[in-house]
């Protein structure tokens, strides 16, 4: 029976022509990611770096009273570790599983090697980051200028994009944490996206029952986002599609 888990459900790893991805391959070790497990924390340096396939990553700014924001997200479209290469070694942000699934890790003097070979690794990677300072970016404007409605409807849609399903394992208390905000004003925003009847609820799961309505109440900046991670990756080949990432197709 062939294995559930593939190192191409990765879309970086994917977009690897052959012979740099068989390089890699034996050194791509598959690890569980935890709903919850914390990757690196901040100021740490990593000692592998991490390919999502089913599981997300939400990188949080840690404030000196130790409140914390999620500043973006990683899927199955990146990798955490973008320290490693870009020469800072460490990081401000708190690298914690959002969504529990599977992803592989390879050590961080292996990124650096075939980083440092300046093959296609290197532009997926530089690519990857700029798409990824994008995402947090337009995340800081959309804390500051959009409503907590719309903030949720974001935060719904690019976690939709990452996973094979509409049903989410996650908590309203979460979910306030990484906006920063207090959960009543999430508990009180879920409520009219229920109402509409684009999601529903019970303890520890949101269900996406209607996906127009979140995106015809979303913010400027999911797209903004996700035009522009497409924009960067347009050109990348695919040995094949990876398995959940038949969501970035959506609109």
């Amino acid at each position: 029976m062939s294995s559930p888990h593939n190192p191409s459900q990765n879309r970086l790893l994917a977009a690897l022509p052959t012979a740099e991805f068989e390089r890699l391959l034996p050194q791509l070790e598959l690890v569980p990611m935890r709903l919850g497990d914390l990757l690196c924390e901040s100021g740490d340096q990593l000692q592998h770096a991490y390919f999502p396939t089913s599981a997300i990553v939400s990188l949080h700014y840690v404030m000196a009273s130790g409140a914390t924001v999620e500043v973006a997200g990683v899927g199955n479209e990146g990798m955490l570790g973008i320290s490693l290469f870009m020469g800072g070694q460490t990081t401000l942000t708190r690298a914690i599983v959002q969504t529990g699934g599977h992803g592989y890790q390879l050590r961080s003097r292996l990124l650096v090697e075939e980083f440092n070979r300046f093959g296609l690794m290197l532009r997926l990677l530089l690519r990857y980051t700029q798409a990824l300072l994008t995402q947090m970016a337009q995340t800081a404007a959309c804390n500051r200028h959009h409503s907590l409605l719309q903030q949720l409807c974001r935060w719904l849609l690019l976690t939709l994009d990452r996973v094979p399903s509409g049903d989410l394992i996650t908590t309203q208390e979460l979910i306030a944490s990484m906006l920063g905000v207090r959960r009543v004003g999430v508990t009180e925003a879920a409520g009219k996206l229920k109402d509409l009847g684009a999601i529903s609820y019970r303890r520890g799961h949101i269900t996406v029952r209607n996906r127009a309505l979140l995106s015809a109440h979303v913010c400027e900046c999911y797209d903004v986002v996700k035009r522009e991670s497409a924009r960067l990756l347009c050109d990348a080949q695919y040995r094949q599609n990876p398995v959940a990432g038949v969501v970035a197709a959506r609109k």
